[in-house]
């Protein structure tokens, strides 16, 4: 497989910072947030006869682009019928809701229904509510005064007073929140790329955090990771490997990296775990993968050919994977970029990878203050069992693959 590079650079690191813990409370309270309850990133709510052809059509497609889970829903809801558990869960399992407020979003009792149920999780605090207001003052919309108070008369003709007042409040509160304006913007396609790098960055903050804490000197990995990168490169496919013990630091490494850089690529993807998606399976399913997963104006193999794409292969284990995964990116366009993690070294030697980041050692900090923390508290015991095992268990795997490096 001819993947070397003219230069062979490594930049060696005798220790990747990981997260600091919070408690244990803290810890299990944003375990539960990022696990069980974000099943999407985004929520977008908005009138159809509105913004479905301009507007939302592309920040939808955007918003996928760039690999950020979106929920949109085309359906308007009948007179009298009640919102679905199936959509409150949707907001519920939301990081951000995205509103878009247009002409007639205030006449709709669907929009104004689903606009209570969002306004109730962001006053619990388990959702990020971006206002756009597209075609509308967000004072008239606040005060309720012209052609929304229009709207609301037709309403309270037709709907139960107290049912009128939730809706109304709902509104005021959604147009206390600082937002983007329509008329701010030249075209909508600006507008668009400004609400996706808000939620683009606020993610990674988002992301960096869900493991425990921020990551503790990633400015410093960026710095050394951006000299092999090389974004502005209008050459070939740039192939980089980033080489680490232990899985967790090294991944959270790679997605960050990702999430840092997509942006500046016309097609993008992150394939986690790369051992896990092979395993039991043949080469050829990598493939398929791929071309699932990937984000961006990609329609098909061909069309790669003058893209510049950046891919992301975390957790390889294999030649094979490098092979099988070889045959997509041999095709990249100029500039492209190919990062793969993995904690078997001799991997990268034998595939020529010559543009390497090393990481001596991963460990996590405040791990020993932590447990003594937890342990003479009688009811944090099982909680401190639990930890101290799943640290012997990461400790213990990053001993066997140190061991089978020398054994080697």
């Amino acid at each position: 497989m001819a993947m070397a590079t003219p230069h062979h650079r490594c930049y060696k690191i005798t220790q990747l910072p990981y997260f600091s813990l919070y408690s244990h409370r803290e810890s299990n309270h944003q375990m539960s947030d990022t696990t069980t309850f974000h099943k999407f990133d985004v929520f977008l709510s908005f009138r159809g006869l509105d913004t479905r052809r301009n507007l939302i059509s592309f920040l939808y497609n955007e918003l996928i682009r760039r690999n950020i889970r979106t929920f949109k829903d085309d359906k308007e809801l009948e007179r009298g019928r009640r919102i679905s558990p199936e959509l409150v869960r949707a907001i519920q399992e939301s990081r951000f809701a995205v509103v878009v407020v247009s002409v007639n979003y205030a006449a709709s009792p669907w929009c104004l229904e689903e606009l209570v149920k969002i306004m109730d999780f962001e006053n619990k605090g388990s959702i990020t509510v971006m206002p756009v207001f597209y075609g509308v003052d967000p004072c008239h919309v606040r005060r309720q005064i012209g052609l929304v108070e229009e709207q609301f008369k037709k309403h309270e003709d037709r709907e139960d007073h107290e049912k009128v007042l939730s809706w109304r409040q709902a509104l005021t509160n959604l147009a206390s929140i600082s937002g983007d304006c329509s008329w701010k913007w030249e075209d909508d396609s600006k507008m668009v790329d400004e609400i996706t790098d808000k939620i683009s960055k606020r993610l990674m903050i988002d992301t960096t955090r869900s493991n425990g804490s921020d990551l503790v000197g990633i400015d410093a990995h960026m710095k050394a990771l951006h000299r092999l990168l090389d974004l502005n490169s209008k050459k070939t496919v740039r192939v980089i490997g980033i080489w680490a013990r232990g899985g967790n630091g090294r991944s959270a490494l790679a997605k960050f990296v990702y999430q840092n850089i997509c942006q500046h690529f016309e097609s993008h993807c992150f394939l986690e775990s790369v051992k896990r998606i092979s395993q039991d399976r043949q080469m050829s399913h990598l493939h398929e993968e791929f071309m699932i997963r990937i984000q961006g104006e990609c329609l098909s193999k061909l069309r790669l050919k003058n893209q510049k794409v950046l891919l992301v292969a975390d957790n390889v284990n294999k030649l094979e994977h490098l092979d099988a995964l070889a045959e997509d990116f041999n095709c990249f366009g100029p500039g492209s970029i190919v990062i793969i993690t993995t904690q078997d070294k001799q991997l990268l030697i034998s595939s020529g990878i010559k543009l390497v980041y090393e990481v001596e050692l991963l460990r996590f900090q405040k791990v020993r203050g932590l447990f003594r923390q937890l342990a003479f508290k009688e009811r944090d015991v099982s909680a401190a069992f639990e930890l101290a095992l799943y640290r012997a268990a990461n400790v213990a795997m990053e001993w066997l693959g140190c061991l089978r490096g020398r054994s080697g």
